[in-house]
């Protein structure tokens, strides 16, 4: 297999839904070597699930590859849903899988928001990780949040003057509060153009690449899903202190890890990353130096992919 490119195509070999609330049901895939070592991939968005490529990051001779739809995206029930919604539960929904998947340790591979958990999961759990991969650092910081909403405008002014103009003048000062109110609304009417305007905007900021980035934009369902629990995560500041992710990564220090991170990724900026591997200096730190934020651009996915088959050589129990 070439470093450059994905596994073939695999299909599940078992699908499920797991009961973590009275409310909230979460669906999960198993595929790959059923003996194999376990890894776990995680989601970015949040909001958007995984998807058939997804399960091509591993060699599925050598892993156990787990994944699941966070609440509310994807698969998992009820849609789009924000009640009983935060990161407290989705790290709980984690180790509720680990348990049923009967796991004792696992590598732990997320990119953006999926990075985002993956570091909220293994500061809280670090008995429970034998590895990280982690792409395109988001820890929802109020700079961060900021960034997305007006501060990319330095390098995309056309985009983001598109995602403000979607809001009445009187409205654009406050971009956040004024997109949540419309995406949290029922009526499709309202929340539908909201999400396609949020999911449109972040697509055209995914990829340095000339190449179209992967779109949520023809889908209705992705597109609200992204949109709607982003807005929440970000208008609630991932429901934690604004430093928590990096002012606990002494936690995960003896664990390894690869940061992966593109050099000019306007959706997470290198700061971030540049920042958790000065808390976290164990950890190997790629920059790809012509790629932005997307897990398929060339060299990010190369960096990805031998990060995923040199982590065969890590012992741990399963």
């Amino acid at each position: 297999m070439s470093q450059y490119t994905l596994f073939p195509p695999i299909e599940p070999a078992c699908t499920g839904h797991l009961r973590v609330s009275d409310l909230h049901e979460i669906y999960w895939e198993e595929c790959g070597n059923p003996q194999g070592y376990p890894i776990l991939f995680l989601h970015g968005g949040p909001g958007m699930p995984t998807g058939p490529l997804h399960r091509r990051f591993f060699d599925p001779s050598h892993y156990r590859i787990l994944l699941f739809h966070q609440r509310g995206a994807g698969l998992s029930r009820p849609h789009a849903e924000m009640r009983e919604n935060t990161t407290e539960l989705l790290v709980s929904d984690i180790e509720a899988l680990r348990r049923m998947w009967g796991v004792e340790k696992w590598h732990v591979f997320g990119g953006s928001w999926g990075s985002t958990l993956a570091l909220a999961y293994a500061e809280t759990h670090p008995d429970s990780v034998s590895g990280l991969i982690l792409r395109g650092i988001f820890t929802v910081r109020k700079w961060e949040v900021d960034w997305f909403l007006t501060g990319m405008a330095t390098f995309v002014p056309e985009a983001n003057a598109e995602f403000l103009g979607f809001l009445p003048e009187s409205e654009r000062n406050t971009p956040l509060e004024s997109y949540y109110q419309r995406l949290m609304n029922p009526d499709p009417s309202i929340h539908g153009p909201a999400a396609l305007a949020w999911a449109t905007y972040e697509d055209s900021t995914s990829m340095l690449s000339l190449a179209p980035p992967p779109s949520v934009t023809g889908d209705f369902s992705r597109a609200l899903t992204l949109a709607r629990t982003e807005a929440h995560y970000f208008r609630n500041n991932l429901f934690q202190p604004d430093d928590k992710l990096l002012r606990e990564a002494h936690k995960i220090r003896h664990i390894p890890g690869v940061i992966v991170q593109g050099r000019y990724d306007l959706l997470c900026p290198i700061r971030t990353a540049d920042e958790l591997h000065k808390a976290w200096p164990e950890a190997e730190y790629i920059v790809v130096p012509d790629a932005g934020h997307s897990a398929f651009e060339q060299g990010i996915l190369a960096a990805l992919m031998t990060a995923t088959e040199r982590f065969k050589q890590i012992p741990a129990k399963r």
